[in-house]
């Protein structure tokens, strides 16, 4: 199989697998929405890790798949959360779980997508092929990642009202928002595999490099993105009052004068967009948007570094592409 033909039959088992998931009819306020959800797209790029992880430490992939359900399935338990948490209206284009049916269902339906991802991991279990400490890796792993996903969320929520959020703890709360279970899949897919302990290791630490590196660059692209490829007006999180790395760092380096123009703004309930044109170029003039930009490259490569310490074979070369995909995505 050609390297660049790889990704595409693995999305589509991963899709298979999603379309076979036996949503019950009754009740149906509690079955529709997970089938809602499950059905509503995404980039499937955890159980695209899982799969990708497996067999890059030369496992079978097929192997893995149960766990790159489970690990798709925890994702989308989040999102049905998040979108109560964040009274977000849409997700993906489309009415948000919440919005369609109410806060209620969701929280329930959400309830039973979690328990529903732990029981993708049970043929493990009863798998002579896995052993018992590799089926307790498996599900503590798991419960580890969300674990530090609900820790994530709770820093992020504690973010909003403090006014002397500092980049390390920035970064523990991305670490734990958005890179615990990019880790969690790959580790997971190596335990499939039947990796080594530096194998696993390395997996879990390119997680979380991918996933801090992610975020930073969301963070620098919502200020130097091209709008219209970015989705949204530049600054974006300025204007919504958002605390980012980049906010962070300028208040770190800011004078007193520069540090009550920041502040002012990302505490205004509607900023014009001159004050987020200041609040922008006093970031410029600090060098944020520089700095920021080399801390990401720093990330990327640490990401390279960490999958160099595997053999080569076609499941690295697509690892490799998608990184490079990531570093050099302008949206």
């Amino acid at each position: 199989m050609k390297d660049q033909d790889l990704r595409t039959p693995l999305l589509h088992q991963i899709e298979e697998k999603i379309q076979e998931i036996n949503f019950s009819d009754q009740p149906a306020s509690l079955y529709e929405p997970y089938a809602y959800t499950m059905e509503g797209g995404g980039k499937r790029i955890r159980p695209l890790l899982t799969m990708l992880a497996a067999g890059l430490c030369g496992g079978k992939v097929e192997a893995s798949i149960p766990a790159a359900i489970a690990v798709e399935v925890l994702h989308n338990f989040t999102l049905v959360h998040d979108d109560i948490m964040d009274s977000a209206d849409t997700r993906r284009g489309r009415p948000s779980v919440f919005k369609k049916w109410d806060e209620n269902i969701a929280i329930l339906s959400g309830d039973l997508m979690f328990a529903d991802a732990m029981r993708y991991l049970h043929p493990y279990g009863s798998d002579d092929s896995f052993s018992k400490e590799e089926y307790f890796e498996l599900n503590s792993t798991f419960l580890n990642a969300i674990v530090t996903v609900c820790e994530g969320q709770a820093f992020d929520m504690e973010f909003v009202d403090r006014e002397d959020v500092s980049l390390d703890e920035y970064i523990r709360m991305i670490s734990g928002k958005t890179a615990a279970l990019l880790a969690a899949s790959l580790k997971m897919g190596g335990i499939t595999a039947h990796a080594t302990i530096p194998q696993k290791d390395a997996l879990f630490q390119l997680g979380m490099e991918m996933g801090v590196a992610f975020q930073i660059q969301d963070d620098l692209l919502d200020a130097t993105a091209d709008p219209e490829k970015f989705g949204k007006r530049p600054g974006g999180d300025i204007f919504e009052g958002k605390k980012t790395y980049l906010t962070i760092l300028a208040l770190e380096r800011a004078n007193a004068d520069q540090a009550k123009k920041i502040t002012s703004t990302l505490e205004a309930s509607n900023p014009t967009n001159e004050d987020v044109e200041e609040v922008l170029s006093i970031m410029k003039d600090l060098n944020v948007l520089s700095d920021v930009s080399d801390i990401l490259q720093t990330h990327y490569s640490h990401t390279h570094q960490l999958l160099n310490q595997f053999e080569d074979n076609e499941f690295k070369k697509e690892l490799e592409n998608l990184l490079i995909f990531l570093q050099n995505r302008d949206h």
